[in-house]
């Protein structure tokens, strides 16, 4: 049987059809593109949305449909404990999901330094000698703090590490200049370049918009950041094909800005192997009084998909420090005996115990100091309230000065 139609409702679709046919098409853009459907009121502290349905979901309910996914990429608000707690999170839903068959890669670390990684996932490495090997400080730079729980967890876990980033005297000379210029050595190890994507040319341009680096420095960074990312996705791919990484699954944590949006690390990674993945990331809606984050005007275009699949709202949370430092500048003695003083601090700890300027500072606790990272260490393990003793070499005279550690100086540039 035929539906019923009205007459006049005959003439209207075909009055229809004889408009659509004559009227040239057109784009119609409906809302958002990145957020489709938004929320009827604004999301606060913990909310969790399903960004392509608008949906709210639990935790939970996030990490099970995470867990399908073949690769799960977090993307990080580098200084805001929450976001790294949001990684940390991840990694043991999966870890529990999958026993012994999952892998964590970090933007963190170079490929150079997977040895090292390897020693610390058999606990041969405590804390400070991994830091020392990794060269920590000097490679990442950030509080270690932000990252402790989450390889902790993974070294206790056996969960293994992938380091995922490129060198950084590769970077340096990519930024510097075309890749034609470079070295035939410095091309050996580059990944296969994609410079051409669209997305990631009108990111880096939005980020440097309104600011005077000028042409020159767009083109270097943007070579650097499709480095990043072209490496790290090779890296990714690469172990998901070997024999060691073809049953697994993997967690991915970088920057927000090398996950969002997909086109930075998981295009890259899909273009090499087409494989499932699932984008979370976080965004701070609420930033804590002491928090004073660094901002910078930047105008990013809009672009036409969500930013991840899933995003978590959280607080921008002050890191927790002992608030204790020592007060004094410092450099290694170029004979390698210790660490020879160059400043201290007024009424600092260090100048109420009476370390002076030129003092060769040779242990603390009975810790030998023969490089920055010894001192640097040892100072955060102690707290307000804490006592220590810093021997010392002065004049060609042997001390030990009884230091009592209290708060006060964590804005200074001493350590």
């Amino acid at each position: 049987m035929l539906p019923f139609t009205r007459p006049g409702h005959l003439a209207a679709a075909l009055s229809l059809m004889v408009m659509t046919a004559c009227t040239p098409a057109t784009k119609r853009y409906m809302g958002n593109a990145e957020n489709p459907y938004p929320l009827l009121s604004a999301p606060k502290v913990g909310d969790i949305v399903h960004l392509p349905t608008g949906t709210l979901v639990s935790s939970e309910q996030m990490m099970a449909i995470a867990g399908d996914a073949r690769v799960v990429y977090v993307g990080e608000t580098h200084d805001n404990p929450a976001s790294h707690r949001l990684e940390l999170d991840t990694l043991k839903a999966l870890a529990e999901r999958y026993p012994g068959k999952v892998t964590l890669g970090m933007e963190m670390f170079t490929r150079s330094q997977q040895p090292v990684l390897d020693r610390w996932v058999a606990g041969e490495l405590d804390e400070k000698a991994f830091l020392k090997a990794s060269r920590w400080f000097d490679n990442w730079k950030m509080d270690f703090a932000y990252y402790r729980d989450l390889l902790i967890f993974a070294r206790d876990r056996h969960i293994p590490l992938l380091a995922l980033n490129a060198e950084k005297s590769l970077v340096q000379a990519v930024r510097s200049k075309p890749i034609e210029e470079l070295s035939a050595e410095e091309k050996a190890q580059l990944p296969q370049m994609d410079l051409s994507d669209p997305y990631q040319r009108a990111m880096t341009e939005g980020i440097f918009g309104g600011h005077s680096h000028g042409k020159m420095h767009v083109e270097g960074f943007l070579r650097a950041q499709t480095l990043w990312d072209e490496t790290m996705a090779e890296s990714i791919a690469r172990y998901l094909a070997t024999t060691e990484g073809k049953d697994r699954r993997l967690v991915v944590v970088a920057g927000g800005n090398h996950v969002n949006y997909g086109f930075g690390i998981p295009r890259r990674v899909f273009r090499r192997l087409p494989t499932s993945y699932v984008l979370i990331g976080g965004h701070e809606v609420q930033i804590a009084k002491e928090k004073h984050p660094e901002m910078m005007e930047v105008e990013i275009p809009d672009f036409p998909t969500v930013p991840y699949d899933f995003m978590a709202y959280f607080a921008y949370e002050e890191l927790q420090k002992s608030g204790v430092l020592l007060g004094v500048m410092f450099e290694p003695d170029p004979k390698g005996r210790g660490l020879v003083v160059n400043g201290v601090v007024p009424d600092s700890n260090a100048s109420r115990a009476g370390v002076k300027v030129g003092d060769l500072l040779l242990s603390l606790d009975g810790d030998p100091l023969n490089e920055s990272l010894d001192l640097i260490y040892a100072v955060k393990q102690k707290h307000a309230g804490d006592k220590g003793k810093l021997k010392l070499e002065r004049e060609g005279e042997t001390l030990t000065l009884d230091i009592l550690f209290q708060e006060g100086e964590a804005k200074q540039h001493g350590k």
